[in-house]
């Protein structure tokens, strides 16, 4: 039997040696040898997927054998792009405290019908059957065991058979073969690809939960994202209950859906229709605020913009955003004084998105600049007015696409008014009768047209 070998490999230009060296002696690179296997036992090496000289012909194959588990979670079927595909990997990462063990712990315990597996490397059995307790859920298919070891979890998913894995946490698992310590570059690397292996080969789904480092990236080396079929992140403002997975890898899918959920005492509860829940009840108008119409895949949302524009006391003024591109905000700010003659460069200016989301689509410029106008001015923008359009460096406002999904949503909670560009006239081939649409093509008409 030959003994797995290892060689400590610089990560910076590639050099190795047979032990550890804190600088490299070839580039003088400090802290970047990280233990490396050259050559695994063979009897510890896992099998492959197919047999040697197992050739098919690609139109022989037949994916719908390979059926999506729906969950009862509508919103991670959602992000999944309609399910669990079996013998994927689907990495889970986010800030600590977040919520990525209370989601997969509520799918393993509403997944009935399904065996599961749920292997807990920072817990203990009771600590972990306690959340189950907070939760409160039970299933009978859920199996849970206590182990960081890999070939023990592997073993265990031998007897147990189930559908699907979770790991919690990927940075908690190592493997025998190497003598590094859980939560190196290595052992994430090796657990990571024996779990791969074990997956593709018996068809069974696996959940890893990631850690995240300070700067906000998943843990471990950036092939670990690439090997993974699936990566969600799952953020949110620790202030405000609201938490989004966010598809940012997907396979079997599309990348542009996210899924919204409202964290209570009983855990994470998916939010159907979170426009109502992102709109503040306001009885009356207030400046600096307005509503924009944004689209998250294929689901509209209606989110409150808040803007506040104060003469500044300092010589350099603030611009402070939260929810939104700081660099964004600047370039209309420019537009605002260039093409409407507003002096904002004296003033401190605050935008905020109700709620705690993060959003990047730039459908909500139109909102934005409503919003910094209003609050300007000190003038009010009506209650039931929204907005969607892209703002060009010249003041027009360019078409966004799905229009008539954005207006049907507006014209279900109850909107009379609604402004968009000019040019999404062509897109629009249905009448609307409760809803009045407004076209512009330049935000100094748009101004002009709101405020006077």
């Amino acid at each position: 039997m030959s003994k797995t070998k290892t060689l400590f490999v610089c990560q910076q230009c590639g050099s190795s040696a047979v032990k550890w060296m804190g600088k490299c002696p070839s580039c003088g690179a400090w802290n970047s040898f990280v233990e490396e296997v050259i050559e695994k036992s063979k009897a510890n090496t896992p099998q492959q997927g197919i047999k040697d000289g197992e050739i098919v012909a690609l139109d022989s194959l037949n994916p719908e054998a390979l059926t999506r588990l729906v969950t009862p979670d509508e919103e991670l079927n959602r992000v999944l792009g309609g399910g669990i595909v079996p013998g994927s990997v689907i990495l889970l990462g986010g800030e600590p405290g977040i919520g990525k063990s209370t989601i997969l712990l509520q799918l393993a315990l509403e997944c009935k019908g399904i065996k599961l597996l749920y292997v807990s490397g920072e817990e203990s059995l009771n600590q972990v059957k306690l959340r189950a307790n907070r939760v409160g859920l039970t299933n009978p298919d859920c199996f849970i065991v206590a182990e960081t070891v890999l070939e023990n979890i592997l073993e265990a998913g031998k007897k147990v058979a189930p559908e699907i894995i979770i790991i919690d946490s990927i940075q908690t698992v190592s493997s025998v073969e190497l003598d590094s310590a859980p939560g190196s570059v290595p052992q994430i690397r090796e657990s990571t690809a024996g779990l791969i292996q074990y997956a593709k080969k018996n068809h069974i789904a696996v959940f890893l939960i990631g850690h995240i480092t300070k700067e906000g990236y998943i843990a471990g080396p950036k092939i670990l994202e690439h090997m993974v079929d699936t990566v969600l992140y799952f953020e949110g403002d620790r202030h405000y209950n609201y938490r989004i997975l966010r598809t940012m890898k997907n396979r079997f899918g599309s990348v542009a859906e996210i899924g919204i959920y409202e964290m209570g005492d009983k855990g994470l509860i998916p939010i159907k229709n979170p426009s109502e829940i992102l709109l503040t009840a306001r009885t009356q108008a207030l400046s600096g605020i307005s509503i924009a119409a944004t689209l998250e895949g294929i689901r509209p949302m209606l989110i409150e913009i808040q803007a506040l524009v104060s003469p500044s006391p300092y010589s350099t003024p603030q611009r402070t955003t939260t929810g939104y591109d700081a660099k964004r905000l600047s370039m209309l700010l420019a537009v605002l004084e260039k093409r409407c003659g507003m002096r904002i460069n004296i003033y401190d200016v605050f935008l905020n998105i109700a709620g705690g989301l993060k959003v990047e689509e730039p459908a909500i410029d139109l909102a934005v600049i409503a919003s910094l106008a209003s609050s300007y001015h000190d003038m009010t923008i009506p209650l039931d007015t929204c907005f969607a359009g892209e703002i060009g460096l010249s003041g027009e406002i360019r078409p966004v696409n799905q229009i008539e999904t954005r207006i049907s949503e507006a014209e279900k909670l109850g909107f009379k008014t609604f402004y968009l560009s000019s040019y999404n006239k062509k897109s629009i081939t249905r009448k609307y009768d409760s809803i009045k649409l407004i076209f512009e093509d330049t935000v100094e008409n748009l101004l002009g047209q709101i405020f006077g």
